[in-house]
């Protein structure tokens, strides 16, 4: 089993990305699930969202205390949140960023997706909406497949601005 933990603030799109992410892994011939943990945050506040992928039935349905890939849409989570708690041995870090960041022991890819979607005009209340482009971005990392990515988006947005969002940021990843 395959876990994602990913840190994102409300608003952002982390919940939306995690079930994106979950459709797109059932539209690759996975199971998968997604769950959100956040209590009566406002707009802002922390929010952390799960996924697991396997290729057989999952039957947890909670948070994930050792995940295999850690997703951070907002880096200044990470002055609050301890990201990396609990990350495997050997596991993945995706982080919303112009440049790479180091984190030792660990595989980290980088894109920046506030600009992607700042480029599409993908802004709600002022704020870059990061869920689109970041199941681009992991699909550019490989953990569902591109074609998989589009039809998740097309199944819950009929704007195409996600989809060009998605593609962009599945060209820009860069490990």
């Amino acid at each position: 089993m395959y876990e994602i933990r990913i840190h994102s603030r409300g608003g952002q799109g982390g919940v939306t990305a995690a079930r994106l992410l979950a459709m797109a892994a059932l539209h690759d011939g996975n199971y998968a699930t997604a769950c959100p943990f956040y209590g009566a945050e406002r707009r802002g506040a922390p929010v952390v969202s799960y996924v697991r992928i396997d290729s057989h039935p999952i039957r947890i349905y909670s948070q994930i205390r050792n995940p295999d890939l850690i997703v951070v849409l907002d880096q200044s989570v990470m002055q609050s949140v301890d990201v990396l708690h609990g990350l495997k041995t050997g596991g993945k870090i995706l982080i919303n960023s112009t440049h790479k960041k180091d984190f030792f022991g660990y595989v980290t890819s980088y894109v920046d997706l506030t600009g992607i979607a700042l480029r599409e005009n993908l802004v709600v209340a002022g704020n870059p909406i990061l869920n689109t482009p970041v199941i681009g971005a992991l699909a550019g990392t490989g953990i569902v497949s591109a074609d998989s990515a589009k039809s998740a988006i097309r199944s819950m947005f009929s704007d195409e601005r996600n989809i060009r969002a998605a593609e962009a940021a599945y060209h820009e990843v860069r490990v």
